[in-house]
């Protein structure tokens, strides 16, 4: 897979035949974005994780056939992580498998959502349940499609910034510990350089271990009861997974005498990020239950020896949630 840090979108036309690609993109970046499309086949989508499903797979795979997209068609995501989760998806199993690369236009695309070659959609309410493990082609990175970017979306992206910090890069994290978000916002420069950092750390990751064997399953720390609440309260990814990093620490502290939960919990908060919710942890576990981390009675949980220092840990789902009732409880 090749990378383009510090690109523009045009730089497109020299990566693939315009003539034979299609472009995936959603309402909002079509709209936002319409004179960097001009001249391309564009797919648009309606906007947002509720349409990460089997029916508009079938719409856009209907689209390819009436531009009559063959094998030799090149599909281009050009969007947040559902895009990406989506046109990988299509390009995966369209045809029994075409090429595509990505134009990721968040910061939670560039640093995570778009590189490993996870591809999915959702069903019900389960996130990624139906997917493929396939890589891009190419990441092109053109990052004035951030400026259209609401805050809270920026911090979305930060949750998984601050996520790889923990678990892998102690000196990242001291250095967002130093900073906050409108000092990447302001500073080009550091946010390219961070934005590469993030990217490079996953893709060592997933190279290594394309099919979560092994290290790459540190890179789920707070994705496990993250993604059951995002789903069931309709929470951003960010936001989850902020929420759930803070239940991992406090489950590490059990576990692995982890004594830098502060440091996390306040690093998260200067990145406008939450570290606390009320829910229902009888809802919660349900959906947990069903996560793709679940080896019968256990879940694989990812926790923090220190910070930049991760494991994973088959704890016993009864013992889990006696955990985390006792975490509420408490709080």
């Amino acid at each position: 897979m090749s990378y383009y840090f510090d690109a523009d979108f045009s730089y497109l036309e020299k990566l693939v035949d315009k003539k034979h690609a299609a472009i995936i993109t959603d309402a909002n970046i079509f709209k936002t974005f319409k004179k960097k499309f001009d001249g391309w086949n564009v797919i648009v989508i309606k906007a947002g994780e509720e349409f990460k499903v089997q029916e508009t797979v079938d719409m856009i795979v209907n689209k390819l056939i009436a531009m009559e997209a063959d094998r030799k068609t090149y599909l281009i995501g050009v969007g947040g992580g559902v895009i990406t989760d989506m046109t990988g998806y299509v390009g995966s199993v369209y045809m029994r498998g075409i090429k595509y690369g990505f134009v990721p236009t968040s910061v939670l695309s560039m640093v995570d959502a778009s590189i490993g070659g996870k591809n999915g959609i959702d069903v019900g309410a389960y996130k990624n349940l139906i997917g493929t493990i396939n890589q891009p082609d190419f990441l092109l990175y053109d990052v004035s499609f951030l400026k259209s970017l609401p805050q809270h979306e920026w911090a979305s992206g930060f949750a998984e910034i601050i996520k790889h910090a923990c678990i892998k890069n102690v000196a990242m994290f001291k250095e967002l510990e130093k900073n906050k978000l409108s000092h990447y916002q302001k500073n080009k420069t550091a946010l390219l350089k961070l934005i590469q950092k993030n990217a490079l750390l996953k893709s060592e990751v997933t190279q290594k271990d394309e099919f979560e064997a092994g290290e790459r399953q540190l890179l789920n720390f707070g994705h496990t009861l993250g993604h059951a609440i995002e789903k069931i309260y309709a929470l951003s990814h960010g936001q989850a997974i902020a929420i759930g990093m803070v239940i991992a620490c406090i489950i590490s502290e059990h576990y692995l005498d982890f004594k830098e939960t502060s440091r996390v919990v306040s690093t998260l908060e200067k990145y406008g990020l939450p570290t606390l919710a009320e829910f229902d942890p009888k809802k919660v576990f349900e959906m947990m239950k069903m996560d793709k981390k679940k080896e019968k009675q256990s879940i694989n949980y990812v926790l923090l020896n220190k910070i930049g220092q991760a494991q994973t840990k088959s704890i016993p789902i009864n013992d889990l949630e006696k955990i985390i009732y006792s975490i509420i409880r408490a709080r």
